[in-house]
């Protein structure tokens, strides 16, 4: 589930800015129909953080029928004004046909939008679009080069799966120590599918895994 943004970082005139913290209010309660109206309220005078709670909302049923289509109105008008945030989802949102029709090169172009302003599930994200040829011509140096600055921020997803490309030398040149050491980061995050991993490389090459 997309969660609700809680910072206001634009003020309007104060008026508006209480809707949104009513809204706010609402939302804390679990009272989301409440939250709705208020974020409404906030939304017109174009607090954005109201607008991108309100593609939450929707997104997520929230109070209000599920509405995929609502919800990238409300992500698509925040995106155009640079919201990473909003930009991604509705990456996303092209990705799996969610409100509006799957088009990978759409995707590809809000996922790296976001993925400029250092978002890591986005740089991770259109690492994968890069890695399976959607959206974009296949190209690993481009999946490994979007897998690293996510990983390099702690993004475990990209950690194992950057640890993968450097086992099997995929945009990289093969270098099972450096596969080792990114599995490890993830693994000690909690991703299982690292651990399985670091288990096969050291039962394979115990010699990559010694400290």
């Amino acid at each position: 589930m997309l969660k609700i943004v809680s910072i206001l970082l634009v003020f309007s005139l104060s008026v508006f800015a209480d809707a949104f913290e009513n809204g706010m209010q609402a939302v804390n309660k679990g009272d989301y129909k409440i939250a709705v109206k208020w974020f409404k309220k906030a939304a017109k005078q174009e607090i954005p953080e109201a607008q991108y709670n309100l593609g939450l909302i929707y997104y997520n049923g929230l109070g209000v029928a599920q509405n995929y289509k609502e919800a990238a109105k409300w992500f698509r008008l925040l995106a155009k004004q640079g919201y990473a945030n909003a930009q991604y989802n509705l990456g996303v949102m092209y990705r799996d046909g969610l409100g509006v029709a799957k088009n990978y090169k759409e995707t590809v172009k809000w996922f790296g939008l976001a993925a400029k302003q250092k978002l890591p599930q986005a740089q991770y994200n259109l690492g994968v679009m890069y890695q399976d040829g959607l959206g974009v011509a296949k190209n690993y140096k481009e999946t490994v080069k979007w897998f690293r600055l996510a990983a390099n921020q702690g993004y475990s997803n990209a950690q194992l799966n950057l640890g993968i490309m450097y086992y099997l030398g995929q945009g990289v040149q093969q270098n099972k120590i450096e596969a080792y050491n990114w599995l490890l980061k993830a693994a000690k995050q909690g991703d299982v599918n690292a651990q399985k991993a670091i288990d096969i490389l050291c039962k394979e090459s115990p010699w990559a895994c010694q400290k």
